[in-house]
């Protein structure tokens, strides 16, 4: 059985919410959730899985702060099960349907809370209470691999989305306004560790949003590059091409979707993409993301790759900005595959593996010297592991679980409220456009790409901005 406000109440607080209630703070009085389903309009092959559709988890809620004010706020979230519990033994419907009851046990989680917090603090002292739902659910339906930590954050994700939106909007604040201490009580080492005593979050959340961001277009590990290579052309007046999408989006930067098993291909693919790009708009200072999805063997194939690619086009290797997550996302089990002689050449970003502070602490440890954050791991941790990589010095950029619509401007406000962010990744316009277009006209800086960047000065709320 789910939580109820008397267990809760029961229950020792947890640290983060200890202190003294503020007239701002806001509780939970009410949420309900419900899921969409679309279809990709081309498969997008990464990690070796082609994945050719999307269910969404949207959720709205209703907050109340201590002095009476009410608010409605919104979240939504690709469930992304391929990426967040990936699984040998278990079936793509089999991940789907887990997660499904997985999101109905964290909202009836969410919605017996019984205390009143600002939304970290309420974040914070859910997710113990999401972790156990997601091991009740794993024995309940037999589970042979039980839910992942990151499938618990990718899942609660929408409903922190939706607390934060919420109180952003009963304070009429844009969300990232809402992180200095007239609205939130504790300093973040309440969240993070002692290194951050008497710091505020606030202190590394831009209040106002960068206007322009760079946008990543994907390649995926099957998306063909040129005209040669399509087997059956779509025909619905999108791009098709890399070529066609460089010109359709005035493009700059590029993430590269690699094997990770195939040296040779993976090779050929940068060498490729590189002189296409070059060749369709020779005048541009391009700029690459390669991404393994952790299926690198070791950190001695990566290191091969890097040099190989250095020997074959200098350029191409110069234009490599950072290099996403390439060996196994589980750290503790390979400890010996550290990243400290590849980071010496381009940064090495940890992405699959974030789920706290103790995995970047860790990733720091194995050479590990940039962070991904993704709104899908959750607004909380987005901002705390903001606030962590500025800290330690890391390179930061903002990546995607193909959001569209309001899961995109969740993405798109983290990246212009974090100082130093490289740029975004945004690819459902390649491969879910249907799930955009509702929002183009209201947002079309966001969804309508015609110089390589995202038009992000006019994301400033309240809320997260999704209205």
């Amino acid at each position: 059985m789910p939580p109820t406000r008397r267990a809760f109440l029961a229950a020792p607080l947890a640290p983060a919410l200890a202190a003294g209630k503020r007239p701002t703070d806001i509780r939970i009085t009410d949420l309900d959730f419900s899921f969409e389903d679309f279809l990709y309009r081309a498969p997008y092959k990464f990690g070796g899985v082609p994945v050719d559709r999307a269910t969404i988890l949207n959720v709205h809620c209703t907050v109340r702060t201590n002095a009476g004010r009410e608010a409605k706020g919104f979240g939504s979230m690709p469930l992304g099960n391929v990426w967040s519990f990936p699984s040998r033994s278990l079936s793509y419907e089999t991940t789907l349907d887990a997660m499904k009851k997985l999101a109905a046990r964290v909202a009836a989680v969410t919605r017996s809370y019984p205390e009143s917090g600002h939304p970290i603090e309420i974040n914070t002292a859910l997710e113990p209470a999401y972790l156990q739902a997601a091991a009740d659910v794993s024995r309940e339906i037999k589970l042979s691999t039980p839910i992942p930590k990151l499938c618990t954050l990718v899942t609660a994700s929408p409903f922190d989305a939706a607390i934060h939106d919420a109180f952003g909007k009963v304070h009429n604040r844009s969300s990232f306004q809402c992180y200095g201490p007239d609205l939130m009580s504790r300093d973040l080492s309440a969240f993070l560790n002692a290194d951050f005593r008497g710091e505020r979050l606030n202190r590394y959340i831009l209040q106002t949003p960068t206007p322009r961001i760079n946008l990543y277009h994907s390649v995926g590990g099957a998306d063909p590059l040129l005209a040669r290579d399509i087997r059956k052309r779509i025909n619905d007046g999108f791009p098709e091409t890399l070529p066609e999408w460089i010109r359709y989006n005035g493009l700059h930067h590029i993430k590269i979707k690699l094997q990770g098993d195939e040296l040779k291909w993976d090779i050929e693919r940068v060498i490729n993409i590189d002189r296409i790009a070059n060749d369709t708009r020779p005048q541009v200072d391009w700029r690459y993301c390669v991404d393994f999805n952790e299926r690198c063997p070791n950190v001695g194939y990566l290191l091969e790759f890097l040099h190989k690619v250095k020997q074959a086009t200098p350029k191409g290797f110069e234009r490599i900005e950072y290099i996403e997550q390439p060996t196994a996302r589980d750290l503790q089990a390979d400890r010996h595959n550290v990243m400290h002689e590849a980071a010496k050449l381009r940064p090495v970003v940890i992405d699959e593996s974030l789920t706290g502070l103790d995995m970047l602490l860790l990733a720091r440890e194995m050479g590990y010297t940039g962070v991904a954050l993704k709104a899908c791991k959750g607004q909380s941790q987005a901002m705390l592991m903001a606030a962590a990589g500025q800290k330690y010095r890391m390179f930061l950029c903002v990546q995607d679980l193909t959001c569209p619509g309001a899961s995109l401007l969740h993405s798109a406000g983290i990246a212009c409220h974090v100082p130093g962010v490289s740029g975004i990744e945004a690819n459902a316009r390649q491969y879910l456009p249907a799930a955009n277009k509702p929002w183009e006209k209201k947002f079309p800086g966001i969804f309508v790409i015609r110089d390589g960047t995202m038009d992000t000065s006019h994301l400033t709320g309240p809320g997260l901005g999704i209205v």
